[in-house]
């Protein structure tokens, strides 16, 4: 379970992130939108341990990232926008890596290792360098790796950018599945579609303030007050 608590980000005196309260409980799927400039990604940098909270809790299954960070991250998968790998190891080593990062043990590690690659599909790419692998290739590799220790929580930034229909057929259901297993989801997009297909519930942020937080029902009754469209609801709260 994430838990923002009155969470409020300040640099100097702008105020990127203003007073912001969340839930996203076990086995929800939340979809986290607004426009650039909005407090997307410092949200999820503050999230993630990379930024200290000006003002304000947030709790990563139990632990406050800011006095347990080390604990609290290693309940979470995080998947930056642009997909990190270490171009001279493997995909295989990689995950080998960040495996040990998380102290697993070395046989538990190598069977959801390859589990990963099969589920994944990247058996064909695993075992050669990674500076040789497509955008989507890298994409699947990094989401495998992030999930190599079975996190609570999966924190993702744009996961579809740049990915050929199939990766992104792969990773839209292995997004989904995990939710259905009880793994709290929160994903930044700027796909509307996206986050309509796959999110039970849908936050939009705007100058530091979240301006609409709910189901997909109480977003139907939203989009009916205009043409029927999740885009025209997008604009009409963000102009």
């Amino acid at each position: 379970m994430i838990e923002l608590r009155n969470v409020t980000k300040k640099f100097g005196n702008f105020t990127a992130v203003d007073g912001i309260s969340l839930t996203v409980q076990k086995g929800e799927f939340f979809g986290f939108l607004g426009p650039n400039g909005a407090g997307k990604t410092t949200t999820i940098k503050m999230m993630t341990g990379l930024f200290t909270p000006t003002q304000g809790e947030i709790i990563i299954n139990g632990y406050d990232i800011a006095k347990n960070p080390i604990e609290a991250k290693m309940t979470v998968a995080y998947v930056p926008d642009q997909p990190f790998l270490y171009d001279k190891l493997t995909g295989r080593e990689f995950m080998y890596f960040v495996g040990g990062l998380f102290k697993m043990d070395k046989k538990k590690l190598k069977l959801k290792i390859d589990e990963l690659v099969e589920h994944f599909e990247i058996g064909d790419w695993v075992d050669k360098r990674t500076e040789d692998y497509s955008q989507g290739m890298r994409q699947r590799t990094t989401i495998a790796a992030a999930l190599v220790h079975e996190p609570l929580s999966i924190i993702i930034d744009e996961p579809m950018i740049g990915l050929d229909p199939r990766s992104a057929k792969i990773v839209r259901e292995t997004l989904r599945k995990k939710a259905q297993e009880g793994v709290s989801v929160f994903m930044s997009t700027h796909s509307l579609p996206i986050a309509e297909e796959l999110c039970t519930r849908i936050g939009i942020i705007h100058n530091g303030k979240l301006a609409f937080v709910g189901t997909q029902e109480h977003l139907e009754l939203h989009k009916q007050q205009y043409d029927g469209k999740f885009e025209s609801v997008f604009l009409e709260l963000t102009k």
